[in-house]
Parts: C-alpha cells; structure tokens; sequence
C-alpha cells in the first residue's frame, strides 16, 4: 500500500487524481476520460487524433511496436486506476479504448478518411452496446487485481476484432 492509497479515491476523477500517480494519467487517456459527456467516445478520439499524428513521424513497424508495449502497459494502470476507484469497470478509463482503437486503425492503414470514420462507428457501437462477443468479454474478468484490469482491455479489444472483422467481410464481398 502506498501513501495515496490510505486517501479515499474520489468517484469522479479529476485533474488532481489524474496527476496524482502515472498509472491514473495513463488509464484516463492523458485527461480524455475526465469527459462528463461520452468519456469512451471522447477517448476513442483521442485515440484516432493521436494515431494521426504517430502517423505522421513514425513508421508502421513503429506504431505496431506501440500498440504492443500499450497492451501490458494499459493493464497495469486499469489495474490500479480501477482499484485506486473502487469500481470494476470505470467509465473514465479509457486506455482500453485508445489502445483497441490504435489498432484497428493500424490494421486498416492505409485507409482514407471515410474508412476511418466508418470504424469509429463501427468500434463504437461494438464497444457501447457489446453485442454477442463483446458482451461475453465484458462479463468473462471482472473483479480487481489483474483479472479485473485484463477485463477492462479485453471487451474492447473483442470491439476492435468485430470491427476489423465486418471490414474484412466487407473486403471479400
């Protein structure tokens, strides 16, 4: 237990419990979670304005490296962003959605605009409404410790898969 953990968490996060440790700044997108509106939406385009600009100074070999070292990294801090809470699920962590997100977008490059904005609402709706797989991911970890830090990441990372699966569907027709 460290010092900050004897501090009660507030429930609704804010820029001091943001700053307050790294994993907290990383779980809430760099502040995108801290969004009263819409904080996964407001994450997810965090995420596509980020990859737009990784796109632009790095190549993809780079970008796909990122991604990877995102995932272990990610699941540290939900893992202790989402404990620091007391919630299983925090609506303000949004790491899981940049880091899904980062990746449909790198697995589609390269892609135009319309294309990218079609996996926006593709990634959305699979990660808002969980239908079938995502809502199975969902429920498969929850708790805290790193089962519940691994279900954070993975029913968005099940989102990225259904999305990327429509696409390639799409492609084949």
């Amino acid at each position: 237990m460290t010092p900050t953990d004897s501090v009660a968490a507030p429930r609704r996060p804010d820029v001091r419990f943001l700053l307050s440790h790294p994993a907290h700044a990383i779980a809430l997108g760099l502040g995108s979670g801290l969004s009263p509106v819409a904080p996964g939406t407001v994450g997810t385009l965090w995420a596509w304005a980020s990859f737009l600009v990784m796109q632009l100074w790095l190549s993809q070999a780079a970008i796909g490296w990122i991604i990877l070292a995102s995932l272990p990294l990610g699941w540290w801090a939900c893992t202790r962003t989402a404990e620091r809470l007391r919630l299983l699920d925090p609506g303000c962590i949004v790491w899981d959605e940049i880091v899904a997100f980062w990746a449909v977008l790198w697995l589609l490059a390269p892609a135009g605009w319309f294309t990218q904005l079609a996996a926006f609402a593709l990634f959305r709706f699979f990660d808002a409404v969980k239908p079938g797989p995502v809502g199975w991911a969902d429920r498969l970890f929850h708790g805290f410790g790193w089962r519940g830090g691994l279900g954070i990441l993975l029913d968005d990372l099940v989102a990225a898969f259904c999305t990327l699966f429509l696409f390639a569907v799409a492609r084949a027709l």
